[in-house]
């Protein structure tokens, strides 16, 4: 699991927008991308994201 803190200071790296975490996968409030999370590490590359 993500912690809150991590997660109020990370941004999509796309867009720069917020970002906030939905079924095990942090979610962009801005464009929709969804990154994983492998082993409890975000992975906020934009070549893994989701569409």
């Amino acid at each position: 699991m993500i912690d809150k803190e991590l997660l109020e200071i990370l941004a999509c790296p796309a867009c720069k927008a917020n970002v906030e975490l939905k079924e095990n996968k942090i979610v962009c409030t801005g464009c929709g991308k969804k990154y994983p999370i492998r082993d409890g590490i975000p992975v906020m590359l934009i070549d893994e994201a989701e569409a």
